[in-house]
């Protein structure tokens, strides 16, 4: 950690990224929550939402990065100068204590909670990862202005990896239940984030083969992906001794270390041409007449016609998507599948996460450049496809949960690289962190209405009906997924309302790239 560069930032922040994703992996140990604490499907529903209002409630965390981490700051702590490290610490802090309260709580050290205490334990849990997401992001979009579809997709990639990296850590060092999962998200995070988050930092400063450097960490990724995959198939398939998870394992760290490759490398090719912190906050600016839309602070943004187009998208699709991953151990459970096949959604949804991520940074940049479509098309695009989606699981046929997943997490996915990558683009990233928070906070807004009101409702309505306390069949959920698909239909339109307002503004991003 002693090279100084955008890249070792870079590498730190994936790092990071890695053991950031817990909220991904509720329904992992979300029975035994409900178990341990006695509570009925609404009650469980009711704390998966303010995990999704603590994990998209990240105005604070973007407040205090402008404040502190931002180039220009000249914020000082104990002698050391401010910088993303203290964002970072903030936000470790905050998931070891949520976490580390619900497992005394879960194994009853302390005497049981009421239920609105276990849900601050999990508002703060998931508050935290806020922090260390916008820590890393909005960092990562200041050392890499030209290229911030592809650095928001690899850094949202990583993070939507990350449910799948915790869960093969837990499979390898505890595999003792979910109990002891829980432990481990309050142990792990804390101390990856301490080791590597002094490396994390803004550079002033741009290169000439940053789309090449870029693309290797792509490449990277995807191998990553690639790899947890097949390990997911794989365990599936057959039952893994020890030693094989050993090797597993540690083939997934030597792969995890293989970025490092891209922050040696450049140090010898270097090339770099020396900007000013204001030049490249501009850099997205295409000339006078849009000037104004840039580097909008909160309360400016929140008076444009086009943050409410992006705040509504995001309560429809991301709403949708937290709803149904809360909720997949459940369905699954409903539909007749194993506890081993529920946990084998769980773990594939971070995969398809990553591919909707990482894929539609790359993608709607490369469209964006080349063919110069406006992004916010590829919102209208994924939120008609995660219609689909639903409507796939809703059907209950044999099979329909994983194809319905598949579609659902790919694209619920590329909402969370879109919509941070248009906000930087409309309204500039001197106050990035604090506008795309804002807008993130309409997932759980979305996510309460569909959780609680919508599926926890017509469970517990089927569950009474049938005078049980679980419900079996496929008419336990159909009507909400197909609520659902009607919700992303409702976004897809309001997607294409802002691809017409912002046609001419991205085709100057176009025209300004070519000219530079």
């Amino acid at each position: 950690m002693a090279m100084k560069n955008k890249w070792m930032s870079t590498v730190a922040s994936i790092w990071i990224q890695c053991t950031s994703g817990s909220l991904y992996t509720f329904s992992f140990y979300s029975s035994t929550l409900k178990t341990s604490q006695n509570y009925d499907q609404s009650t469980l529903d009711t704390i998966s939402v303010f995990k999704d209002f603590g994990a998209n409630s990240g105005v604070l965390s973007g407040l205090l990065y402008t404040a502190v981490a931002s180039p220009s700051s000249s914020v000082t702590f104990r002698g050391r100068k401010g910088g993303p490290w203290i964002v970072l610490f903030i936000g470790a802090i905050q998931c070891f204590i949520g976490y580390f309260l619900m497992w005394l709580s879960v194994t009853g050290s302390i005497n049981r909670p009421a239920v609105p205490v276990m849900c601050v334990f999990m508002l703060l849990a998931a508050h935290g990862v806020t922090f260390l997401n916008t820590a890393n992001v909005v960092t990562a979009v200041i050392n890499f202005p030209n290229q911030s579809g592809t650095i928001v997709g690899i850094m949202k990639g990583f993070l939507g990896l990350s449910g799948a990296i915790l869960l093969q850590v837990y499979q390898t060092v505890f595999n003792t239940g979910p109990t002891h999962y829980i432990l481990m998200l309050s142990l792990l995070p804390l101390l990856n984030t301490l080791l590597l988050m002094s490396s994390v930092r803004p550079f002033d400063r741009s290169e000439i083969d940053e789309k090449r450097n870029l693309n290797s960490l792509s490449l990277f990724s995807v191998i990553i992906a690639a790899y947890l995959f097949f390990i997911i198939i794989i365990q599936q398939a057959v039952t893994l001794s020890l030693p094989v998870h050993i090797v597993i394992f540690s083939g997934l760290v030597i792969l995890l270390a293989s970025p490092l490759y891209v922050a040696v490398k450049p140090r010898s090719t270097q090339n770099f041409q020396e900007t000013d912190t204001t030049q490249l906050l501009d850099n997205v600016s295409s000339n006078q007449d849009f000037l104004e839309e840039h580097n909008k602070n909160l309360l400016q943004a929140l008076c444009t016609v086009n943050f409410w187009c992006l705040f509504l998208t995001t309560v429809t699709g991301m709403g949708t998507g937290l709803a149904t991953v809360n909720n997949l151990a459940q369905v699954g459970e409903s539909l007749g599948y194993t506890s081993s096949e529920t946990t084998t959604l769980v773990s594939l949804w971070s995969i398809w996460n990553f591919i909707g991520r990482f894929g539609a940074g790359y993608v709607s940049d490369h469209f964006l450049y080349k063919k110069k479509w406006a992004r916010p098309v590829f919102i209208a695009i994924t939120l008609a496809l995660m219609s689909v989606g639903h409507c796939v699981i809703a059907s209950g046929v044999p099979g329909a949960l994983y194809v319905g997943s598949i579609l659902v997490g790919v694209f619920y996915g590329s909402q969370w690289s879109l919509m941070p990558t248009i906000a930087s683009e409309i309204f500039g990233v001197v106050h990035f962190g604090t506008i795309f928070n804002t807008i993130t906070i309409a997932g759980p807004i979305g996510s309460y209405v569909i959780s609680v009101r919508v599926i926890g409702y017509i469970y517990d309505s089927e569950a009474d009906r049938g005078a049980t306390e679980y419900c079996t069949g496929t008419h336990c959920f159909r009507l909400s997924f197909l609520i659902m698909a009607f919700s992303t239909f409702v976004g897809f339109i309001v997607a294409m309302g802002l691809f017409l307002r912002t046609r001419r503004f991205y085709e100057q991003i176009v025209l300004r790239r070519d000219c530079s």
